[in-house]
């Protein structure tokens, strides 16, 4: 994670936030309700294939609201999920692991009443997205996987403190802020300060500091051992300046060796690839949606 080395500078906590221009519109919420708690969701409606998509930890489903209207166009029914401890869906969940999530996703299809559908994660999501198909392959038509975090990356023992000093007081929140600052290298969205106070006020709600912090400390092996594992086709898109990984080249070729798929790397970008720069990892997810029907 090379974004710790700047958050050490404890005076960047409060540095300021891109200006915000008009901010788009979000969906109406409705909820699953699970054993242990309730999932936030939001539906564009339609007819057309099934697209499921889920946010990284400590982020909102409001991440998708630039691809959401674009691959609706191209005929797709779009259902965004807020995952266990996040934006709107309930904390307090007895596991949040990406496998636990991945069982999320198929409740959600059993209550939509979907047959199938291809899932999107980001981040650590999308080891959410690899379990749905692992468990489910003759309903999990395909993944997309942005800036997919599914394996243990080296932790240096400074870095492991750095992270410790961040979530060890009443600036956690502020700590959290500056990474998610960090991951828009190329270009932050012009609604970027409005995202960020819903994040904030989000993140202040009790419990959701420690669900994203269980999250942080989850090993991924898990994952990782089923990389070989899961056959349905699946899109690795990764920006080549995402600072959650040394070489994020190198892990999409990697990745997308392990799933035998397909990658789109995006030059300068971070960790959000489909905020930074929608229309391009749009229309390649639509390239890679009509191969599939």
């Amino acid at each position: 994670m090379k974004f710790l080395s700047s958050l050490l500078l404890l005076a960047g906590f409060l540095a300021s936030p891109v200006a915000a221009e008009q901010p788009a519109p979000h969906p109406e919420t409705r909820f699953l309700e699970r054993d242990g708690g309730r999932l936030a969701y939001d539906d564009s409606g339609g007819a057309g294939p099934l697209l499921i998509a889920l946010p990284g930890m400590g982020d909102l489903r409001a991440q998708y609201r630039f691809l959401r209207p674009l691959l609706v166009a191209a005929g797709y029914r779009v259902v965004s999920l807020d995952v266990r401890g996040q934006g709107e869906s309930s904390v307090g969940w007895a596991d949040y692991s990406a496998h636990a999530l991945g069982g999320d996703v198929l409740a959600l299809m059993d209550h939509l009443g979907a047959p199938s559908a291809v899932v999107l994660g980001n981040s650590f999501a999308a080891g959410a997205a690899l379990w749905a198909a692992h468990d489910a392959p003759e309903r999990v038509r395909g993944t997309v996987l942005l800036g997919p975090v599914l394996r243990d990356l080296p932790v240096s023992p400074w870095m492991r403190a750095a992270l410790w000093l961040g979530f060890a007081g009443p600036w956690r929140t502020a700590f959290w802020l500056k990474y998610w600052d960090s991951l828009f290298p190329l270009a932050p969205p012009p609604d970027h300060a409005e995202q960020r106070e819903r994040l904030a006020r989000s993140l202040h709600e009790p419990g959701r500091m420690l669900a994203l912090e269980t999250m942080i400390g989850l090993s991924k092996a898990d994952t990782d051992a089923i990389l070989d594992q899961v056959r349905v086709p699946s899109l690795v898109v990764m920006g080549t300046d995402d600072p959650d990984f040394a070489d994020p080249a190198d892990e999409a070729r990697l990745i997308t060796a392990m799933l035998r798929g397909e990658s789109l790397l995006l030059e300068g970008a971070g960790h959000y690839p489909h905020v930074e720069a929608p229309e391009r990892v749009a229309a390649r997810i639509v390239a890679f949606l009509d191969g599939l029907r």
